[in-house]
C-alpha cells in the first residue's frame, strides 16, 4: 500500500490545502492529513477545531484519514508506515524552503517527499493571509473550504 503523509498546522485549511489533498489522493493509497502539534505555537483554532474543518471537508473520500502528531514528521511516517510526504509548492520560495526540509528528511529516513505545484488559481492563498483576512473582519469564504467557520 502507498501511504503518504500532507503534514501542516492547517490553521485554517485553505483552498490551496484542499487543491493539493484532491490531486495528492489519486497518487496513493491512503492519504494520511497530519495535524502538526507545536505546543509554542499559537493558534488561531483549536487542533480539535482544525481536525473538524478537516474531516468535514473530506468526509466522503475514504482513502484520506485525519490525524494529529508532534514531533518529526518523519517519526509520524514511520508510527503510520508511512512511504512518502505530499508537499504543495506555491511559489519558488516554498520550494526552496521545502526542498531543504525534504534533503534533511531524506538524510533521517527512507522517506520520498512528493512536491505538487498549487494550480495557479490557489497560488497566492496562506493560512497566514486568511488569518489576516478573519482577524481584520474580511471575507474569507473564498479562501477556504466551507467547513471552516467562525
Amino acid at each position: 500500500m502507498k501511504r503518504a503523509i500532507f503534514p501542516g498546522s492547517f490553521d485554517p485549511i485553505t483552498l490551496g490545502h484542499v487543491d493539493i489533498i484532491e490531486r495528492g489522493v489519486t497518487l496513493f493509497d491512503e492519504l494520511i492529513i497530519a495535524i502538526g502539534v507545536n505546543a509554542d505555537k499559537k493558534y488561531m483554532f483549536s487542533l480539535e477545531e482544525r481536525q473538524r474543518f478537516i474531516e468535514e471537508t473530506f468526509k466522503h473520500e475514504p482513502k484520506i484519514k485525519v490525524r494529529t502528531y508532534s514531533g518529526l514528521t518523519v517519526n509520524f511516517c514511520k508510527e503510520q508506515n508511512a512511504q512518502f510526504i505530499l508537499r504543495g509548492l506555491r511559489n519558488p520560495a516554498d520550494f526552496e524552503f521545502e526542498k531543504a526540509i525534504a534533503h534533511t528528511n531524506r538524510k533521517l529516513s527512507e522517506i520520498e517527499t512528493v512536491f505538487l505545484l498549487t494550480s495557479s488559481g490557489k497560488s497566492y492563498i496562506s493560512s497566514s493571509i486568511v488569518r489576516d483576512v478573519i482577524r481584520n473582519d474580511g471575507d474569507y469564504t473564498g479562501l477556504v473550504p466551507d467547513a471552516v467557520s467562525i
